[in-house]
């Protein structure tokens, strides 16, 4: 009995490890990719620099900002099968997810050092803390099953996205100070110092994963010694297999639609409020502290339904909800419109990716999860790689972030129609993450 209680009360600081993990790591996404460095990249860095042909003369800004998510998305993509394999096979996840924590850690503080005009380290540093930053949650991930069980995998991993959501309020907070600064001196450099505090903030809040959190061995049969070739024989093996199961097909061919329109929203939305809005940088984490609110009431909201109603039409309202808001963005020419339109996307936001991945649980069949799950994270990397690279280049040839942010409604519209077409009841749910 004492034994069991000691057990329990070690897991139960496993999950607090997990958990904190994510409230860590949301100071590089909401800080770096949605608000602060996002602006800083395109107001500070490349600032007034232009390119000139003939008597087209544009901002490269969004489209160096797009190229980067893409860049940094593509690589991820075609290494997740080789570090997949490596998480399975090598029991060392631990040593792999810290190696990955610290380039992200790294590249956040280095972005401190960075001078206008100095664009191609800067998309550099920006690519390798995103490889970084998602690199680790390929191996952050794979602690889940470790340390809960199939009936409660779902709410472990909801506590995950609530800790996160707590994580990007917190680390807004922080900056804020510095934004209102930058704004009094009408300054952005003054915002750097919000770069090395987001690293350190990662830095802490995740130590106590590393302390905590033992790694259980598991002993997986290897055939193929080489991880480069064992991870994309299971790769293609698992895509040879998704041919018997055409709704999974039909299910992430929409998911890759449309969900590569939210990635993109997520990465454009703080430039497109400071550039096409004039939101100053104060402003921006005010509107997106507000947003995060929002996002925690969607999740709450849109786990019910989803629960009422099944994932699909929850999914559907998410879709609808998202081509408001892209609407809604293009239409926006005041703040008040702005703060409505941003209010709904928190809405959306939050519940998106939690209704996705309790479709695909319901559709993947008993005894299958850690494979089909393995390869709907593997196409949610791929999917972020053209949206980002097509708001930047129709913003950049047209010079209007509104044609930019209208273009988001192709993913949308295509992933609801796909959507429509999967039959949710041909697999039984066996449980709902």
């Amino acid at each position: 009995m004492n034994l069991t209680k000691i057990a329990q009360r070690r897991l139960r600081k496993e999950i607090f490890a997990w958990t904190l993990y994510d409230f860590a790591n949301t100071s590089y996404s909401v800080i770096i990719v949605t608000v602060v460095y996002a602006i800083y990249f395109k107001q500070y860095i490349v600032g007034n620099f232009t390119i000139e042909l003939g008597n087209w003369c544009r901002n490269p800004g969004d489209f160096l900002w797009g190229l980067g998510g893409s860049l940094s998305m593509a690589i991820v993509a075609l290494s997740s099968p080789i570090m997949g394999a490596i998480a399975d096979y090598s029991n060392q996840k631990k040593k792999f997810l810290f190696f990955y924590t610290m380039v992200c850690v790294l590249a956040m503080a280095s972005l401190y050092l960075l001078q206008p005009g100095m664009i191609l380290q800067a998309v550099l540093i920006f690519i390798i803390g995103n490889v970084g930053f998602e690199g680790a949650l390929v191996f952050y991930n794979g602690f889940l099953p470790q340390i809960s069980t199939p009936s409660n995998i779902g709410k472990i991993s909801g506590y995950g996205f609530a800790f996160g959501y707590v994580g990007s309020l917190i680390s807004l907070m922080i900056a804020l100070p510095f934004a209102n600064k930058a704004f009094a001196a009408n300054d952005l450099s003054l915002v750097r110092p919000t770069f090395v505090l987001a690293a350190l903030f990662f830095l802490i809040f995740s130590l106590p994963f590393f302390f905590l959190i033992k790694e259980r061995e598991v002993n997986v049969t290897q055939t193929e010694p080489n991880y480069f070739k064992a991870g994309y024989q299971r790769t293609i093996a698992t895509i040879k297999r998704l041919k018997e199961f055409s709704e999974i097909n039909k299910f992430l061919l929409a998911y890759f639609v449309y969900i590569d329109g939210v990635n993109t929203v997520i990465y454009f939305s703080g430039i497109f409020a400071s550039t096409t809005l004039d939101f100053s940088v104060r402003e921006v984490i005010q509107f997106f502290a507000i947003v995060q609110s929002s996002a925690i009431s969607g999740s709450y909201v849109f786990g019910y339904l989803t629960d009422k109603f099944g994932p699909k039409k929850t999914i559907m309202i998410t879709l609808l909800l998202w081509i408001v808001v892209t609407v809604g963005a293009f239409f926006t020419y005041t703040a008040v419109m702005f703060y409505v339109v941003g209010l709904i996307a928190g809405v959306a936001m939050g519940s998106s990716q939690s209704a996705s991945r309790a479709m695909m649980g319901k559709l993947i069949p008993n005894g299958m999860e850690a494979e089909f799950y393995g390869f709907y994270a593997l196409m949610g990397k791929f999917s972020s790689i053209l949206g980002p690279f097509t708001f930047g280049l129709v913003s950049t040839l047209t010079g209007n972030q509104r044609m930019a942010i209208i273009s988001l409604v192709i993913f949308f519209v295509t992933g609801l129609i796909l959507l429509s077409r999967v039959n949710e009841e041909v697999t039984y749910k066996k449980f709902v993450l």
